[in-house]
């Protein structure tokens, strides 16, 4: 069972309460939707599933329809009560907090999870960009955010979504988009379409262990930051010219025609990925 319109919004009054623009909840009443992003995500009975924003349980029972081993995240105390209410019968536990602060290790330990989740608009990108840092337990992840962010996540060099954060998603994993989701499947219904992002993290990052992450990422952060400009003067203090040549980069390209594996050389390339001295 899945919670249709009607069912979502018996919740609502019976709870006394009301979606918080502020947070970003947009609940989704369409019970063929929530199943699809379970068949997505290719989770079943041997699956541990980690739902972020799980809100009043609707894609959360749909998860845990699969036979799935499913913990629900959910940072508003307003809601748990009525999402406890909907999912713990279905054998899910739910866990009150903010993704952007759990102890993730604590929590999910070190066998493999998948995540599957409906993320606020307002943090999904930092949010995913953490899970990658920092929770390797998390080996792939379905996620539903807006359409410009979900092309963001998973667009390749010279694409127009192209930016820091699709290199920095292609380092730990490979993404894209798999499917897009009307607004009218939400209450409230958002002024925004939505779309499904798969991304499956790799056994090792797309950069060999030789480059420094922080550094790689510093040069990508500000190569993008004046993404208009040739390298080799948005990098003028941090790369000398001599390194374009050795990395095989022409300097004159743009931060966006690089592939992760590009600024990975040009890392590598400066003093064994730290910044000239």
């Amino acid at each position: 069972m899945t919670l249709s319109g009607a069912d979502v919004r018996r919740l609502l009054d019976q709870h006394g309460l009301a979606p918080s623009r502020a947070r970003g909840q947009n609940f989704v009443v369409d019970p063929n939707t929530v199943r699809r992003i379970a068949r997505l995500a290719e989770v079943g009975p041997d699956d541990q599933v980690v739902e972020i924003g799980a809100g009043l349980g609707s894609l959360t029972l749909a998860l845990a329809e699969t036979g799935a081993s499913v913990t629900a995240v959910e940072i508003d105390s307003r809601l748990v009560p009525a999402l406890r209410s909907v999912v713990e019968p279905a054998g899910v536990t739910v866990v009150e907090g903010d993704a952007l602060r759990l102890d993730w290790d604590a929590l999910l330990g070190e066998r493999p999870w998948v995540l599957v989740a409906n993320l606020p608009y307002n943090v999904a990108t930092p949010l995913v960009a953490d899970l990658l840092d920092g929770v390797p337990a998390i080996r792939r992840m379905l996620v539903m955010v807006q359409r410009e962010v979900a092309e963001r996540l998973a667009a390749g060099p010279g694409e127009e979504a192209y930016g820091a954060v699709s290199v920095k998603v292609a380092y730990w994993a490979t993404a894209r988009v798999v499917g897009r989701v009307p607004p009218t499947v939400f209450h409230p219904v958002p002024k925004v379409e939505s779309a499904l992002v798969r991304i499956d993290r790799r056994p090792e990052p797309a950069v060999g262990p030789d480059v420094d992450p922080k550094w790689l990422f510093e040069l990508v952060r500000t190569g993008f930051g004046q993404r208009r400009k040739m390298l080799r003067r948005s990098l003028v203090t941090l790369v000398p010219r001599e390194a374009f040549v050795a990395a095989g980069i022409r300097p004159e390209a743009r931060a966006e025609e690089l592939s992760v594996g590009d600024w990975g050389r040009l890392a590598a390339c400066t003093s064994s990925g730290r910044p000239p001295s």
